[in-house]
């Protein structure tokens, strides 16, 4: 228990510091020495194993991402193929995968927790953890549009090597489509909030930032997205536009400033420390709550949880229309 409590209290001293590590992995075998290297951030991943059982297999042909089912210790986990992943097109769902599978004597698999979901990845080989400042990593700039890119930005290895950083908030979306089915059936759900302010929304990962969008809309409030706290942070300081907004929702894990930076230097600036903050976190460990209220934060979600959404922005911007 010691040592689980340590684990999370070094995640949000990450967060805080606005650090991040890294475990480094490989999905394709060398080429002249070389191999491309991915990453995801460590505190996703619960356990590194190797897995040789059988699998309990999905119905149909298994030919896409998901493989089946492993059994860990009594629990049932759902299985991708993080190389049948980087070929998989949403224009194309259902092309046939297999000849781009991990087939390795073992099974490598990284048991993963975030985004309320338990999966397991499979890759093929670990590299080292690295530990990296926010600012050393280069954001995909290209946040306008989607396509299939499967990358939030890019560092470097200690060799100099580029790493690949994934998206796996996209992965989840892609492996279990009918997840995000029953999250578009909550959206609908949704109920028109009467606002005038702007909402404000920082999200790195494009789908997560597609789905808060979506979210925003069904309320039918106004917003800007940004890719990051630093570009979020940037146009709250022009001048006159501190006043038009009603809240802003941030993500904690972000490139150039996370999101307890971001909610750190609204509260302690006078002209912003009025406006709400809502922290849209896959990481929602008891450690990140505790920081979030001691930071003043206004309220601590779900990564883009529509209920929760509109329950936090409703409560939100009635109580500024009240007060008005």
């Amino acid at each position: 228990m010691a040592q689980k409590q340590s684990h999370i209290d070094q995640t949000t001293s990450l967060h805080l510091n606005n650090e991040v590590q890294f475990l480094c992995f490989t999905l394709e075998e060398e080429i002249d020495g070389k191999n491309q290297l991915y990453a995801m951030n460590v505190f996703k991943i619960r356990e590194l194993i190797y897995y040789n059982n059988e699998l309990t297999e999905t119905a149909g042909d298994n030919s896409g991402i998901l493989l089946g089912y492993l059994t860990v210790r009594d629990e049932t986990i759902p299985l991708v193929d993080m190389r049948r992943w980087l070929y998989f097109s949403r224009q194309n769902p259902d092309r046939d995968l297999r000849e781009f599978s991990l087939n390795t004597p073992k099974s490598l698999i990284a048991i993963c927790d975030f985004s309320n979901c338990t999966v397991g990845l499979k890759i093929l080989g670990v590299k080292h953890i690295i530990h990296k400042s926010w600012k050393d990593i280069n954001v995909e700039n290209d946040f306008s549009s989607e396509g299939d890119i499967k990358i939030t930005g890019t560092t470097k290895y200690s060799d100099g090597s580029i790493v690949q950083i994934m998206d796996v908030e996209r992965m989840l979306v892609d492996a279990f489509p009918s997840g995000n089915a029953s999250n578009d059936l909550e959206i609908n759900d949704l109920q028109k909030i009467e606002s005038d302010k702007i909402i404000l929304l920082a999200e790195d990962s494009k789908t997560a930032a597609k789905s808060l969008q979506k979210i925003i809309e069904k309320l039918d409030l106004k917003y800007f997205s940004f890719p990051n706290g630093k570009a979020l942070l940037d146009y709250l300081h022009n001048p006159g536009i501190a006043a038009n907004i009603g809240a802003i929702i941030t993500d904690l894990e972000m490139p150039l400033i996370s999101g307890f930076e971001v909610l750190k230097q609204i509260k302690e600036t006078p002209a912003t420390c009025h406006i709400p903050v809502i922290i849209n976190s896959s990481m929602s460990s008891d450690s990140n709550y505790q920081m979030a209220e001691r930071l003043k934060a206004d309220g601590f979600i779900t990564k883009s949880n529509p209920v929760e959404i509109e329950q936090s922005l409703r409560q939100i911007l009635e109580n500024v229309k009240f007060n008005n």
